[in-house]
């Protein structure tokens, strides 16, 4: 029991100007929290009290299969290098030294860590499955603090790891989060869906998301409107109505002059074609580095896409494997190119490669042969339009695997919304989500890279195989406000809001109220 006036409950008649999603808006004006600095706040009484209760819950569904830990938030540079995440996280990660000069970080994420006890505890296959979970503050340098809670650079995350012999063990650990993550949403009084999701830096086979639909999100999810398909648009992928080839001019690529047109639409009106009947070239160079050294390599890529398809970045980093990509500078478009940008195209380039010569630089951009990745959308099409390589000119009667080699066919497209269900046909529906828990299939990426062995029935050395999951406790409260609340404030599902009761005198009298004649008290209930 609380009396108001003996409480501080800080509210505020206006939201702040920079205040722009509900969550961020109802949460100062109610005084649940305040802002320190840039993506830093501090969590009043009222906070404090949801997301305690937020937290139980998610503890209570969390002990029934699993271990709870607590582990360090700072952790040293060589745990991270182990794994090959400490370059890996770039900008994104707080970096710090100790009076000794020694390396530190703020962890992200804790899969280095459990893994590091695991390899140090870990014997025999007797000892596993193993889960371990723990609720800890994380850290993350987010370059554009905003939305209130949703975007922050310090979070309270429960993230968990497991480990199991083999795939079909992690299969069941898989199953017990997913099982148990529901459990969790449904107990916060959250509608959700759960979709198909990329892993991103944290690598493995399969990942799901469990999203909020809001129009604060800033995840996409394509969901499709008649089965159960759905997927963030990162993984999303989607079926294409067929789209009519061009007919051939001639048996081979044709130059055709296009003069100061290098977009796609200038190219596509100025030759009466659809941008469906064009290959969009991309060029790209892969950064590699050698993980002893520390020296940096890089890689000709080239991602072809039908004309009128946008890149997707996620699926691209799946495609060559996380290794990190940048747009080619001019001068490097130009030694494999031999074209300025805008008349690029696949035409050519292995005989480009060979008769190249001349300076040191461009033999190392050029010693091995260009990647050369096309998206799924342009299998089994012809006579295509695409750079010629040529200023002002482009190539008519184009087709893949005819006249140009591919590495590799990949899906590396956005899908779109009204395009073709996978599953169903029917059209997809894309719309703004937020994501409240992430689960990983994560491999052998972590156990492996450090270290971790087991001895099987057989006495043989085998690798565990691991799983990581989590969730975001802000998000699940900021994630209940964006899904109820109107212009005259918000309302909490009973299982997380501060109270479950808030006694209201509205008709306050002096003097006795046991007398009718002197007015009555009534009480509100809520």
């Amino acid at each position: 029991m609380h009396l108001w006036s003996q409480l501080f409950i800080p509210t505020l008649r206006e939201a702040p100007a920079d205040a722009e999603v509900a969550s961020h808006k109802y949460l100062l004006r109610a005084g649940y929290i305040r802002q320190l600095a840039s993506g830093i706040y501090s969590y009043l009484f009222l906070g404090q009290r949801s997301i305690l209760k937020i937290t139980n819950i998610v503890r209570q569904e969390m002990d029934k299969i699993g271990q709870e830990f607590y582990l360090p938030a700072l952790n040293p540079r060589e745990v991270w290098e182990a794994s090959g995440r400490w370059t890996l996280m770039g900008d994104n990660m707080f970096r710090l030294k100790d009076r000794k000069g020694a390396d530190l970080c703020l962890g992200m994420t804790h899969e280095e860590v459990m893994t590091d006890i695991a390899r140090n505890e870990l014997r025999s296959y007797r000892q596993l499955p193993q889960t371990w979970y723990q609720i800890q503050t994380k850290f993350r340098d987010e370059p554009r603090p905003k939305s209130g809670l949703l975007r922050v650079r310090q979070f309270t995350m429960k993230d968990s790891y497991s480990f199991d012999v083999d795939a079909a063990g992690l299969d069941v650990s898989y199953q017990k989060h997913y099982d148990a993550y529901r459990a969790i949403f449904d107990r916060c009084g959250l509608k959700y869906s759960v979709v198909e999701a990329h892993s991103g830096s944290m690598g493995g086979s399969q990942s799901h998301e469990f999203m909020v639909p809001t129009e604060a999100g800033e995840d996409l999810i394509a969901s499709c409107s008649k089965c159960d398909y759905a997927a963030n648009l990162e993984k999303a992928s989607s079926a294409l109505p067929p789209v009519p080839d061009l007919e051939p001019t001639g048996p081979k690529p044709e130059l055709v002059s296009t003069p100061g047109m290098k977009t796609i639409e200038e190219v596509s009106k100025f030759l009466g074609v659809s941008p469906t009947q064009k290959i969009k070239t991309l060029a790209l160079m892969q950064v590699n580095e050698d993980p002893k050294t520390k020296e940096t390599s890089t890689r000709a890529v080239i991602v072809l896409l039908r004309g009128d398809h946008t890149l997707n970045e996620a699926k691209l980093s799946t495609a060559l494997g996380g290794k990190e990509t940048r747009p080619m500078h001019p001068e490097e478009i130009q030694q494999l190119f031999r074209s300025p940008a805008g008349y690029l195209g696949p035409v050519g380039l292995a005989a480009f490669h060979a008769d190249i010569g001349g300076s040191q630089t461009q033999r190392i951009l050029l010693e091995a042969l260009p990647i050369i990745l096309a998206d799924n959308a342009l299998k089994g099409r012809k006579n295509l339009i695409t750079g010629a390589n040529k200023e002002n000119f482009h190539l008519r009667n184009v087709t893949p695997g005819r006249d140009f080699g591919v590495t590799e066919w990949v899906d590396l497209r956005n899908a779109a919304e009204g395009e073709g269900c996978i599953k169903c046909g029917a059209p997809l529906r894309v719309a703004k989500a937020v994501e409240i828990g992430h689960i990983f299939k994560l491999g052998y990426k972590y156990s492996e890279s450090m270290g971790l062995r087991v001895l099987d029935k057989d006495g043989k050395e085998i690798t565990p195989i691991m799983g990581s999951y989590g969730i975001g406790m802000e998000r699940i409260l900021t994630a209940a406000i964006e899904q109820n609340h109107d212009d005259e404030g918000i309302w909490l599902p009973l299982s997380i809001a501060p109270f479950d009761v808030v006694v209201t005198p509205t008709n306050t009298v002096t003097g006795n109220c046991r007398n009718p004649g002197q007015g009555r008290l009534r009480c509100a209930l809520r």
